[in-house]
């Protein structure tokens, strides 16, 4: 994936979280990539505290594709992956991740908020403990601002 495109995938996993936000759910969003690079499979906003958007997508993702199209895809989410999300992605096989916002910057944003306790486990160190390379691409610095602005709002409330 090049950066054109991880910034493209970025924006549209940003209004994904828009549409989440408006549906009242937590702002986040996320899609998942075709090994082309340009071909969106499947996209999901959150739905709860448990049910975020990256972890719901894979799971839609490893009943809907084998393990072995899975590898070459692309996971593309506005925040980094929680422990639960990076996890999910890993026994999912989806092989790479692009997120825009790092974990945290989010519990910078969010501090103590009771909806959202932060655990700081980048998912670097989840999927290093795996056996099985997970490339990850992130922070993309070029849309981190754009995607602080819908948590920032939303945390605020």
């Amino acid at each position: 994936m090049t950066d054109e495109q991880a910034v493209r995938h970025l924006r549209a996993a940003n209004a994904i979280a828009q549409a989440a936000l408006a549906a009242g759910h937590h702002p986040f969003g996320a899609l998942l990539v075709a090994a082309d690079g340009e071909t969106v499979l499947m996209t999901q906003g959150n739905v709860d505290a448990v049910n975020h958007a990256e972890a719901v997508l894979a799971r839609r993702a490893a009943d809907r594709f084998t393990p072995e199209e899975l590898w070459p895809c692309t996971l593309v989410t506005t925040v980094e992956p929680c422990a639960m999300c990076a996890g999910t992605q890993y026994w999912a096989h989806i092989g790479r991740l692009v997120y825009g916002m790092a974990e945290s910057d989010l519990l910078a944003l969010t501090g103590a908020h009771p909806e959202n306790p932060t655990l700081d486990l980048p998912c670097r160190e989840v999927f290093a403990r795996g056996q099985k390379a997970v490339q990850v691409i992130g922070p993309v610095t070029a849309v981190r601002d754009e995607i602080v602005v819908l948590h920032r709002t939303f945390w605020r409330r």
